[in-house]
């Protein structure tokens, strides 16, 4: 290892300042270009000393849990903390214009669509019991180091009011020291927990839990493993105005207004269809929207997501039909021809993105298309494919909902 002072050229696509060397780029985290900084350097990551020239577009963190001398360690939920807006939403949209240009592609991309703190609905916290207590907080960067938490302005009042009760719950639940993960969803009910990476969970914590919940207020559901262990009420959240009960981990938007910025676009751009194919489903964010208007055929994966989708359009007054199938889109696509009878299609896959299914869209000829992705890199490849086929690329639009990170979204929008 060697102390370097070294000037920061530009940052990396996971938010690190990067410098130039001789030896090949070194990685800072929690630097920013045009910085003179002083770095620990251990082959191609460097760890700030001191900085020698601050950028004009630092700014104080909003956390005292954040950055190389954050309080109990540095936690690793943030990464941008000491960005000006200009700079970090100019890096967020950048990710998915440069992601596009490494395909060919130069469509415009809209402005992004910012996130605010306080707007986290959904937070993954990690726990350990201890002698005394239970560690509640966020992995450190690259590290098993739990950093305990006493604030987090990223993530909703209404959860981090409520860390005491969280982690007494995962006191309740914890057999032995070893670290488990605690997912947390605010909805209109209540908390959700959904718990996983506890082993030997016994009769004895089982009551220990009910017992613990059962004296809270203010909390859904708790679950283990996707088994529900106490439930003194229905966690409900909404999707257009539609009641849904989400599976015990389920997935949701992290965010409320990433959400119905995304929807909005979404239905915006399906415009008069009259008949449309919502791949990659889940419990119906963008179906049970759509609903509204067209005739929605639902398909998804997981079945508990797609009961509670089905469950919600039947008991739903005032939808379109909503058929659903379940079916794993990566190993068995829906085919061109299934697809041909529809107006238009939306697809929100994982971070694997949506390839092989985008094949089939390719050949269908479906008039609109909407794309929905977490991962720029892997849309970019889907919409390649759909370009090459002669689809032409309306619109693309980022949006952020995982602020100070490196994580960002995009709805992109085709025509035939």
């Amino acid at each position: 290892m060697s102390t370097l002072t070294l000037t920061i050229a530009r940052l990396g696509a996971q938010g690190d300042g990067i410098a130039e060397t001789e030896a090949g780029p070194v990685y800072a985290p929690f630097t920013l270009p045009g910085e003179s900084a002083a770095l620990a350097v251990n082959k191609s990551q460097g760890t700030l000393i001191s900085l020698r020239e601050a950028s004009p577009d630092r700014v104080e963190p909003h956390c005292r849990h954040f950055g190389p001398d954050g309080q109990n360690g540095t936690c690793g939920g943030c990464t941008l903390q000491h960005a000006a807006d200009g700079l970090y939403q100019t890096f967020k949209r950048d990710l998915v214009i440069n992601a596009l240009k490494s395909k060919g592609l130069k469509p415009d991309v809209a402005p992004l669509i910012t996130a605010q703190p306080g707007e986290r609905r959904r937070a993954v916290f990690t726990a350990r019991k201890t002698e005394k207590d239970l560690l509640l907080g966020f992995n450190q960067a690259e590290s098993h180091h739990i950093v305990a938490i006493s604030e987090c302005p990223v993530t909703s009042p209404g959860i981090v009011s409520r860390l005491a009760t969280i982690g007494k719950i995962g006191a309740a639940m914890a057999v032995n020291a070893e670290p488990f993960r605690i997912t947390v969803l605010e909805t209109l009910s209540g908390l959700d927990l959904s718990v996983d990476g506890i082993k030997g969970f016994g009769d004895r914590e089982r009551r220990r839990t009910v017992e613990t919940v059962l004296g809270e207020r203010g909390i859904a559901r708790v679950s283990l493993n996707g088994e529900i262990i106490v439930e003194p009420t229905k966690p409900v959240i909404e999707f257009g105005g539609v009641s849904v009960s989400p599976p015990p981990g389920g997935f949701t938007q992290a965010t409320l207004a990433a959400e119905e910025a995304m929807a909005a676009l979404v239905l915006d751009h399906i415009g008069k269809a009259k008949r449309v194919a919502d791949l990659f489903a889940g419990s119906g964010t963008f179906a049970l929207r759509i609903a509204r208007k067209a005739r929605v055929h639902a398909v998804e994966g997981e079945d508990k997501a797609l009961k509670a989708l089905d469950f919600s359009a039947r008991n739903t007054q005032g939808l379109k039909p909503v058929t659903i199938e379940k079916r794993d889109l990566f190993r068995r696509p829906l085919m061109a021809q299934e697809l041909k009878v529809y107006d238009a299609i939306v697809f929100d896959p994982p971070r694997a993105g949506a390839d092989v299914q985008c094949q089939e869209i390719a050949r269908s000829g479906v008039k609109k298309i909407v794309a929905v992705s977490c991962n720029p890199t892997t849309l970019a490849r889907d919409l390649a494919i759909l370009v090459a086929a002669g689809y032409r690329i309306t619109s693309v639009t980022p949006i952020d909902q995982f602020l100070w990170s490196a994580h960002v979204e995009a709805v992109a929008t085709l025509e035939k």
